[in-house]
């Protein structure tokens, strides 16, 4: 009976207690329930202060603790890793409460359920750009904040899955063998975005793509598509003198000149972007 007391005494400690916390739900007193609200919250018991603001929404809808009680009851919901509704609530909390002392933070927690919310680069793409417009508006209106250099760090982040997104996508058609639609998609990347922090390997698969192309045309259509080959070895040369890429490139080079008949001092034509 001794061993087996402190059990029972547990059991019936934690029957007390979500008694309690059962009848402060159903308590008609608003207040109190706040006040527990907030004791919750602070002792990281999220779940429990969630029910508790959901219980008083309506009743301060309109006061002066409105904004209070609208952004714990949001921040309960962002500390419980319920990104989706978190995201809403502080979506319209910075549409009601433009000037409120929490809206700042608000709005960079919203640009944060976004950012939670994105996949890896190999799947859909449009949460990593509604995850980008929201973090540009942020750096626009709050260009002095303390959380700047984090919305820079989800940016750049965000930014690198759709610039690597976009190459794979032109290399499908590469790995496909249509090395027609290959360059052109190649080239669509860099029309799109020039800065695309993957140039290097663009350019390259550019130049392979043109050779393989020009390689297995009809005889007829051969020179003028080995001359495509050279413009974007120069291209590539010009950006990336020391590449790892450039022995297999220079022998492109070398096979479309001579394909061509045109030597090393033929002057090069930069093909624009």
């Amino acid at each position: 009976m001794k061993r087996c007391f402190p059990i029972f005494l547990s059991v019936f400690m934690l029957s007390a207690c979500v008694g309690q916390y059962e009848l402060l739900l159903r308590s008609p007193d608003a207040e109190l329930k706040y006040k527990k609200a907030l004791e919750y919250f602070d002792a990281k018991k999220y779940s429990k202060a969630f029910d508790l603001f959901d219980a008083v929404v309506l009743v301060n809808r309109g006061t002066q603790r409105d904004d209070s009680v609208q952004y714990y009851y949001g921040m309960s919901q962002y500390y419980m890793s319920d990104y989706v509704m978190a995201e809403s609530t502080f979506e319209q909390f910075a549409m009601v409460f433009p000037r409120s002392p929490f809206t700042e933070k608000v709005r960079f927690l919203r640009v944060d359920c976004l950012y939670q919310m994105t996949y890896r680069w190999e799947l859909d793409q449009l949460p990593s750009q509604r995850a980008l417009a929201v973090i540009q508006e942020f750096l626009y209106d709050y260009p002095s904040s303390g959380y700047v250099e984090f919305c820079n760090t989800m940016k750049n982040d965000l930014q690198e899955r759709l610039e690597r997104k976009a190459v794979e996508a032109a290399k499908i058609y590469y790995i496909m063998e249509d090395y027609r639609a290959a360059s052109y998609a190649l080239r669509g990347v860099l029309r799109d975005n020039p800065d695309n922090r993957y140039r290097e390997e663009v350019l390259y698969y550019t130049v392979a793509a043109n050779y393989k192309y020009a390689f297995n045309s009809l005889p007829f259509r051969q020179r003028e598509r080995y001359l495509q080959v050279i413009d974007a070895y120069y291209n590539f040369i010009t950006e990336f003198p020391e590449s790892k890429y450039i022995n297999e490139l220079e022998g492109y080079f070398k096979r479309a000149q001579k394909a061509t008949n045109r030597n090393t001092e033929a002057t090069p034509v930069t093909p624009s972007e």
